[in-house]
């Protein structure tokens, strides 16, 4: 039986609430996940998605990165509380390595095994970790903008994670000088790094409650066949990485 219990935290003097899920059924210490969620912060899919990765047999921690009781609602709400994270990356790394913190003091946690899965926002997070020296084993980034305004690490082994971009191959969010700018990022940092760019898919494929795009109109929109095939594509980097 999956079990999500509540798990509260701090960034220094800011309150932070997330979630643990876990199979109570397993016994003993597990590998780790942690999920962090688009900029609409941690929700009913976060949870949904935290459930599915414990079913898996791991550890899943749904990260906050906004603080305890922040959850906006709606585009504008997200994009006004997420502005100051997107402006200040250090402060975004603090609130990121935070959480990794909370997490390895968690029992249950094989803390030789961590890696993340971030969406839109939460890929953002996870790769400015990784660039900031965050040792953990792997991250996987969902449809995540790939830039940064710090400056990108070129020293070889700077980038500890094993990485895997998981990318719609017509987002309108990343334009392709995006991506051959961090494709040189990782090859500088001689980061193990994948890529895969899905076609037919645009910003934020995984996300549900967004409409499918039917007219191949929209720059965001759920698509059934890339969500499914890059849910594989992740759960395939993650046994890989906790091997």
């Amino acid at each position: 039986m999956i079990r999500t219990d509540t798990l509260e935290y701090s960034d220094g003097s800011t309150p932070l609430e997330g979630f643990i899920a876990y199979d109570n059924a397993v016994s003993g210490k597990r590998p780790g996940v942690l999920v962090v969620p688009e900029w609409y912060g941690v929700n009913a899919l976060t949870r949904r998605v935290g459930q599915r990765i414990a079913a898996l047999g791991y550890l899943a921690f749904g990260v906050d990165l906004y603080g305890k009781g922040i959850r906006p609602a709606g585009f504008e709400a997200a994009q006004k509380e997420s502005a100051p994270y997107y402006a200040d990356r250090a402060l975004l790394r603090r609130r990121g390595n935070a959480a990794l913190e909370a997490f390895c003091l968690e029992p249950l946690l094989d803390q030789a095994r961590i890696a993340g899965i971030g969406y839109c926002f939460g890929g953002i997070a996870l790769l400015e970790m990784a660039r900031g020296g965050a040792a953990f084993g792997g991250l996987v980034a969902f449809h995540t903008q790939l830039s940064t305004p710090m400056p990108a690490p070129a020293r070889p082994g700077a980038i500890k994670p094993k990485v895997l971009v998981l990318h719609g191959a017509d987002d309108p969010v990343v334009p392709p000088k995006e991506i051959e700018d961090f494709i040189k990022e990782m090859r500088a940092a001689k980061a193990d790094w994948q890529l895969v760019a899905y076609g037919n898919a645009v910003h934020s494929y995984t996300n549900p409650d967004m409409p499918p795009d039917e007219g191949g109109t929209k720059p965001a929109a759920y698509h059934e066949p890339t969500d499914r095939r890059s849910w594989v594509a992740m759960t395939d980097f993650l046994r890989e990485v906790f091997a």
